[in-house]
């Protein structure tokens, strides 16, 4: 994939395979002219919970420290409700529920440091 980027009045194009990016300059200046941005977006968008035969499981974004559990066992969740707030990067995420249901099993505690895609909930 090829695109073209400006730095300092400078045109690159770039170059990015699998492997490696190669940067090359442009003998053309152009102007810079700001392009309307968009909104950001109020949440990424949600990945899609694994369901295995114990039920849907929900993992952790990012690796963090867990704040607070919101839910406790055998409670019913609704899609979208908050099941845990995980701290990371010092900005505190919501772990929210994937889908309705009834949490069968919590995998973490209050202060327990998590990685990227460990389980945290079983609902």
């Amino acid at each position: 994939m090829k695109y073209e980027v400006m730095l300092n009045n400078k045109k690159y194009e770039i170059e990015v395979d699998e492997c490696s990016v190669a940067l090359k300059a442009v003998t053309e200046v152009a102007p810079i002219v700001a392009a309307p941005v968009a909104a950001p977006a109020a949440s990424p968008a949600p990945v899609a919970p694994a369901a295995s035969a114990e039920g849907t499981t929900v993992a952790s974004p990012m690796p963090g420290t867990i704040l607070s559990i919101n839910v406790t066992n055998g409670q019913a969740v609704r899609a979208g409700e908050v099941l845990i707030v995980l701290e990371a990067m010092k900005m505190e995420n919501d772990i929210v529920a994937p889908c309705d249901g009834t949490v069968k099993q919590i995998l973490v505690t209050k202060g327990s440091t998590v990685d990227t895609d460990q389980t945290l909930i079983i609902i």
